[in-house]
């Protein structure tokens, strides 16, 4: 019984609060091409893991049904970023780093039919590479 009580009432490890959460919350829509719309708000971001893989997380609550909701995360890792930088001797600004963000959020739109649960998503170089060219950082 005391094992079970100590395994119930242990205390789980806690993550990092999120930072850059808008003051007021706001509802945006994105039209998939899968045929969903989207309901989704930015939740913010928060510092994750060590050494390699250290980077930011930027959270996001979506609805495809205004009944249900669930989380998107995506990271985008430091040496990720520090390599597209060096490559393209271009510093990206935070503004940018989630605008990168946001395109890979509506890429799962796009292309994921049926989003539901919560899922967790690099964005890798070639991501970075293909969104820069869109919003023309380059």
């Amino acid at each position: 019984m005391r094992v079970w009580l100590r395994k119930v009432f242990a205390k789980q490890p806690e993550e990092l609060p999120l930072n850059g959460k808008p003051p007021v919350r706001r509802e945006k829509a994105y039209s998939a091409d899968t045929g969903y719309v989207y309901q989704y708000f930015y939740e913010g971001y928060r510092e994750s893991g060590t050494g390699e893989e250290a980077g930011n997380e930027y959270v996001f609550t979506v609805s495809s049904d205004r009944a249900s909701s669930f989380t998107i995360t995506l990271s985008l890792s430091h040496r990720t970023l520090e390599t597209w930088q060096q490559n393209h001797e271009r510093d990206l600004n935070a503004t940018e780093q989630y605008a990168l963000v946001k395109m890979a959020l509506f890429q799962i739109f796009d292309e994921r039919a049926n989003l539901s649960g919560s899922t967790e998503v690099a964005v890798t170089c070639d991501d970075i590479e293909e969104y820069a060219v869109t919003l023309d950082f380059l």
